[in-house]
C-alpha cells in the first residue's frame, strides 16, 4: 500500500469550519422556525447551501491535507456532484428541524437518511480523484464512518431541533454544541479516510485533467468561510433587525395597552371611569339576576368642593381628589369597584347583600373622608354624602340603580354633609322638582327672575331706621317666590352660588346709593355671604367692584357671616375677614349664639357687630335659659366693644326686654316685614 500523511494545519483547518458549519445549521434551523410567511423557503435554501458547503469543504480540506507520493487532482463534475449531495442533505435536515414537532421515528429516519448522503458525499468526493486501480476500503471502518455518519446526523438533527431558541442561554447551548458536532463531522471524514487503501503502483486518472490539488484547499477554505460569514452575517442583521421590531412592537403593545387603559380609567386619579363602570356594572347585573343575588350601589358626592378650588387653586383640587380616591379604595373589599364618574362624584359596587352591612360602609368612607387632608401644606377638611341603592329592590337597570342612587345622595346632602341615605320610592317625585329647581337656576339671573327685598333694621326700642337687611327671593314663574332655603343648597352644590352672591351685593349698592340720593345717608345695607361664597378667592374683588360702581362709602356696607362659616377654619376665615375689613367693610357675625366659638378666637375675629340668632328671641321670658343665653351675649359683645342686633323680633315685650338689656339694634316683624326697595321707604316712614 503506498504511504500516506496528513497536513496538520489543514487537519485543524478543516476542524475549524466543521464547527462553523455546525454553529450556521443551528442558526439556520432557528431562524427557518421563527420566520413566517415567504420568507421561510429563502431562510432554507440559504441555510442549506452554507451548511451544504461547510459539510462539504470540511471533506474537502480534509482531503487536501492528505497526502499521496503520486500526483493527485478531482474530476470537477464528481466533485461538484458531491457538493450538490451536501447541498440536498442540509436541505433536508433544515426543513426536518423546521417542523413543530420531531417525534423519535421521523428523528430515527431522518437520522439513517442524513448520514447515509454524508458518508455518500465523502466517497463520492474520493471517488473524484479516479485512482486506477479503485481505492480498496477496509468494510469494518467503512462501516464505522457510516455508523458515525448516522449518529452524529441524529444528534445534529435533535440538536438543532431543541436549540432553536433565540435566548441567550440558547445561544451558549448551540456555541457548545456546534463544536461537538465538529469533531463528530471531521471524525466521519477521517475515518472514511482511514478505510481507504492505495496499492503501490496507483495512479490518479484526474491529476493532470482535474482540478489542482495544490491550490484547491485553499480556494476552498475562503469560500466556505466566506459563505459561512456571509450567513452568520445575515443572520446576525436579521438578529438585531427582528430585536428591533420586537422593541417597536413591544412599545406599541404598550401604547396600545396605555390608551386602552386611559380609555377606560379617569386620567388624574387612575379609578375605572364611566365607561368601565357601565361595562362592570352590565356585567354585575346579568350575573346577579342569573344566581338571584342583590348588589349594593352607593352614589359619592364631595361636600362643597368647589369651595376647596376656589380657596386653594385646582391644583390643591385635584390633588385633593387623588388622596380622596385613595382613601375611599383603601375601606373597599377585593371584589368591590370605585370609579370617578364626575368632577367629585364617585360610584362605587359592591358586593354587599343587605342594608345593614352598606350602612356600616357608608359610614366607613364617611369617617375616612370626614378625616382632615394635608395637600401640598394646607389642611383641608371636607366631607362626602352618600346615596345607596340596593339591586334589584332599586332597580333592574343601570339607568335606574344610578339615577335612584343619586337621588337617594341628594336627599343625604339635605340632611346635612357627611350622611348616608337608602333610596326610598317616594324620593322620586322630590327629586325630579329639585332637579328642575337646579336646571333653572342656572338661567334665573339672566331672566331676571332673582329679586331682593329688604327688612329694616331700627335702632332700639323704636328707631329710627339705620339701613336694611338685603333678602334674597327667587320668584319663580311656576312655583311663585320662593324663599332661599329651597334653592340656596342647589346653588351651593353647582357652584352657581359666587354668581348670584355677586349679583345680590351689586343690587344692594345699587339700593342703598338710591337711598342715599334721597336723603337718607346715614343708612347701612347688610348682605349676607354663604360659605362658597366667602370662601371665593374673588370676594374681596366683588365687594370693591360694587362699592366703586356705585360710589358708596365702604362703611356703608355690612357683610354678614355666619358663626357656624367663620369657625369652620378659623385662620382662613381670619385672613378673608381682615382682608374684607381693610377695604373698610363692616363685618357681621350672624346667628350668633348656634355654634361653637371659642372666645379666644371671637376676640380675634375684626367685627363690628354681632347678630343675636332669632331662636334665642322667639323664646324670651324673663326666667328662661334664652334670656340669660341673650343677657351672656350682649355682654361679651359690649366687652368686645361690638354692635349688638336682635332679629327676629315680633312682640311688645321682646322688644323692651331686649332693649332693656342693651341690645343696640333690632330687627323683626314687629318693627317691619321684609319689602322690595320701591315700597321699602314707603314702609320706614310709616314705621317711624
Amino acid at each position: 500500500m503506498l504511504p500516506h500523511t496528513y497536513n496538520p494545519l489543514l487537519v485543524v483547518c478543516s476542524l475549524v469550519v466543521a464547527v462553523l458549519t455546525a454553529y450556521t445549521a443551528f442558526d439556520a434551523a432557528g431562524r427557518i422556525a421563527s420566520a413566517k410567511g415567504r420568507i421561510v423557503p429563502w431562510w432554507l435554501l440559504g441555510g442549506a447551501c452554507a451548511m451544504g458547503l461547510g459539510i462539504w469543504s470540511t471533506h474537502f480540506i480534509g482531503m487536501q491535507s492528505f497526502d499521496l507520493p503520486i500526483a493527485l487532482g478531482y474530476d470537477p463534475l464528481i466533485t461538484v456532484a458531491s457538493l450538490l449531495l451536501a447541498i440536498a442533505a442540509s436541505t433536508f435536515a433544515l426543513w426536518l428541524v423546521g417542523q413543530d414537532v420531531l417525534p423519535t421515528p421521523r428523528l430515527m429516519v431522518g437520522a439513517v437518511l442524513m448520514g447515509l448522503a454524508i458518508t455518500g458525499m465523502h466517497y463520492i468526493g474520493m471517488a473524484a480523484m479516479r485512482m486506477r486501480p479503485a481505492i480498496d476500503y477496509d468494510p469494518a471502518l467503512a462501516t464505522m464512518s457510516v455508523t458515525i455518519a448516522i449518529i452524529a446526523s441524529g444528534a445534529a438533527l435533535w440538536l438543532a431541533f431543541r436549540l432553536r431558541g433565540r435566548t441567550s442561554v440558547m445561544l451558549f447551548r448551540r456555541s457548545s454544541a456546534s463544536l461537538a458536532m465538529g469533531v463528530a463531522f471531521v471524525s466521519i471524514h477521517y475515518a472514511g479516510m482511514a478505510a481507504a487503501r492505495f496499492p503501490i503502483g496507483s495512479v490518479c486518472g484526474a491529476a493532470h485533467t482535474g482540478a489542482n490539488h495544490g491550490w484547491l484547499a485553499l480556494v476552498t477554505m475562503i469560500v466556505a468561510l466566506a459563505v459561512i460569514a456571509i450567513a452568520l452575517t445575515i443572520s446576525v442583521f436579521d438578529l438585531r433587525m427582528e430585536a428591533r421590531t420586537a422593541a417597536l412592537g413591544a412599545s406599541l403593545v404598550a401604547a396600545n395597552n396605555k390608551l386602552a387603559h386611559l380609555a377606560l380609567h379617569d386620567s388624574l386619579t387612575e379609578l375605572p371611569n364611566r365607561a368601565l363602570l357601565e361595562n362592570r356594572l352590565e356585567e354585575l347585573i346579568r350575573n346577579s339576576m342569573h344566581a338571584g343575588e342583590r348588589f349594593t350601589l352607593m352614589f359619592l358626592d364631595l361636600d362643597s368642593f368647589k369651595a376647596v378650588n376656589d380657596v386653594f387653586g385646582h391644583r390643591v383640587g385635584d390633588r385633593l381628589l387623588i388622596d380622596v380616591a385613595t382613601r375611599i379604595r383603601a375601606g373597599l373589599r377585593p371584589h368591590d369597584t370605585v370609579a370617578r364618574v364626575g368632577g367629585d362624584e364617585f360610584v362605587l359596587l359592591s358586593l354587599i347583600k343587605d342594608a345593614a352591612a352598606a350602612a356600616n360602609l357608608a359610614t366607613v368612607l364617611i369617617r375616612a373622608i370626614q378625616t382632615p387632608f394635608v395637600v401640598e401644606g394646607h389642611e383641608v377638611e371636607i366631607s362626602v354624602s352618600v346615596g345607596i341603592a340596593i339591586f334589584p329592590d332599586d332597580g333592574a337597570s343601570q339607568e335606574e340603580l344610578l339615577s335612584n342612587a343619586d337621588t337617594a345622595m341628594y336627599h343625604a346632602k339635605a340632611l346635612g354633609s357627611g350622611e348616608y341615605c337608602f333610596f326610598e320610592a317616594s324620593m322620586e317625585a322630590g327629586s325630579y322638582e329639585q332637579m328642575q329647581i337646579a336646571h333653572e337656576l342656572h338661567s334665573a339671573l339672566q331672566r331676571g327672575q332673582m329679586i331682593l327685598h329688604y327688612q329694616p333694621k331700627f335702632w332700639a326700642p323704636n328707631g329710627p331706621a339705620v339701613g336694611a337687611e338685603a333678602l334674597l327671593r327667587w320668584d319663580h314663574p311656576v312655583l311663585g317666590l320662593m324663599a332661599p332655603e329651597r334653592f340656596i343648597p342647589l346653588a351651593e352644590r353647582t357652584g352657581m352660588i359666587v354668581q348670584i352672591g355677586a349679583w345680590v351685593l351689586d343690587e344692594s349698592c345699587r339700593q342703598l346709593k338710591a337711598w342715599h340720593d334721597s336723603g337718607h345717608t346715614a343708612w347701612s345695607i347688610a348682605v349676607n355671604l354663604s360659605p362658597m361664597q366667602f370662601a371665593h378667592e374673588g370676594l374681596t374683588r366683588a365687594v370693591l367692584d360694587a362699592l366703586h360702581r356705585h360710589n358708596l362709602p365702604a362703611d356703608s356696607l355690612i357683610l354678614e357671616v355666619a358663626e357656624s362659616t367663620a369657625m369652620r377654619d378659623v385662620e382662613l376665615s381670619l385672613t378673608v375677614l381682615r382682608k374684607l375689613r381693610r377695604t373698610g367693610v363692616q363685618i357681621a357675625i350672624d346667628d350668633f349664639g348656634t355654634g361653637y366659638s371659642s372666645l379666644l378666637y371671637l376676640k380675634r375675629l375684626p367685627a363690628t357687630e354681632l347678630k343675636i340668632d332669632r331662636g334665642f328671641v322667639r323664646q324670651l321670658a324673663d326666667d328662661t335659659e334664652d334670656a340669660a343665653i341673650i343677657s351672656a351675649i350682649i355682654a361679651l359683645g359690649k366687652a368686645l366693644n361690638l354692635r349688638i342686633v336682635a332679629e327676629g323680633v315680633e312682640t311688645a315685650a321682646q322688644q323692651m326686654y331686649l332693649t332693656r338689656l342693651g341690645c343696640d339694634m333690632l330687627q323683626g316683624f314687629l318693627l317691619g316685614r321684609p319689602v322690595i326697595g320701591d315700597a321699602f321707604l314707603a314702609a320706614v316712614v310709616s314705621t317711624e
